[in-house]
């Protein structure tokens, strides 16, 4: 059998009655190659006039990886960007030594009903690029390399897979496809990374005769090729890659090999020492500080 771990989704609420489906990470687990979080948005339908805006924040030592279904979201950030993000396309966000950004809905899609549906992962950078200047990446939908099989289509989101290669740039090791299987269409995933999962966001799948629980994430065995199927259709993605070069500490937004670090970070967000948004003056403040941490950093 090729599964090693499921990992089943909790709900979280991110404000406004916007919640997200998140799976990594989770208590069996940190990660799956560089990816330390995971979540699912959606799908959520508002009504004209609602925002589901998430005001400007702070990241450091990851990068944040943006893909829609539906929906759109308004990205800016402390370098300037203004970018819309679209189903298809994706957004490689690099926090590395700090950044700000806002996700916000654009202005056009305000006095409509609209459907949201996506996925947001964080990728931990390696230790030697952890400080690594901020920057953003956008790969428009027409840019990422498609295959066609009998019953299946994959799309390679990062890295390389079936003989294509994403453009996205990344700083390991890193796989994200995401693959639409035909009602009956089946497809056979091998030379996978070291650590890799899938996860179904629309229909249900099965490794290798095995049924996946809606809303879960099942790694599979390292080395091992595994199949999955769907009889009446699905899409699901599959993310991985080589494992993380030690634990990563996470405190709200920000992640680090080091926790003096993140106490760092955390200081400066409330100091106000992070570049802002340009024209944008709102913030999300700081969280409740873990209990275990002090704030002096020693």
């Amino acid at each position: 059998m090729g599964i090693a771990h499921l990992f089943k989704s909790h709900d979280k609420d991110l404000g406004g009655g916007f919640t997200v489906r998140r799976i990594l990470p989770a208590a069996a687990r940190q990660s799956v190659g560089p990816f330390l979080f995971f979540d699912h948005m959606g799908p959520v339908e508002a009504q004209p006039g609602a925002r589901h805006d998430v005001r400007p924040h702070p990241h450091i030592g990851l990068a944040t990886v943006t893909y829609l279904f539906e929906g759109a979201i308004m990205h800016r950030d402390s370098l300037g960007t203004e970018q819309r993000i679209e189903p298809g396309a994706i957004n490689w966000m690099t926090a590395g030594s700090g950044i700000v950004h806002s996700e916000r809905t654009p202005d056009d899609l305000l006095d409509r009903v609209r459907r949201t549906h996506g996925l947001q992962l964080w990728a931990a950078l390696p230790r030697a690029h952890e400080e690594a200047p901020a920057a953003f990446s956008h790969t428009p939908a027409d840019q990422i390399p498609e295959v066609a099989f009998e019953g299946a289509t994959v799309r390679v989101l990062v890295g390389t897979a079936f003989g294509r290669t994403s453009p996205v740039p990344t700083f390991s090791s890193t796989l994200y496809l995401d693959v639409q299987l035909a009602p009956g269409g089946s497809i056979d995933l091998g030379g996978l990374p070291e650590e890799s999962a899938v996860y179904a966001p629309m229909g249900a799948i099965e490794i290798d005769g095995e049924a996946i629980p809606a809303n879960t994430m099942a790694m599979v065995e390292p080395g091992l090729p595994v199949r999955v199927s769907s009889s009446a259709g699905a899409r699901f993605v599959l993310v991985g890659g080589e494992p993380l070069d030690g634990r990563r500490y996470i405190f709200w937004n920000f992640v680090s090999s080091s926790r003096e670090r993140i106490e760092q970070a955390a200081r400066d967000w409330e100091a106000g020492a992070f570049v802002p948004v340009p024209g944008d003056s709102e913030r999300i403040p700081l969280p409740a500080w873990p209990a275990a941490w002090r704030r002096d950093g020693a």
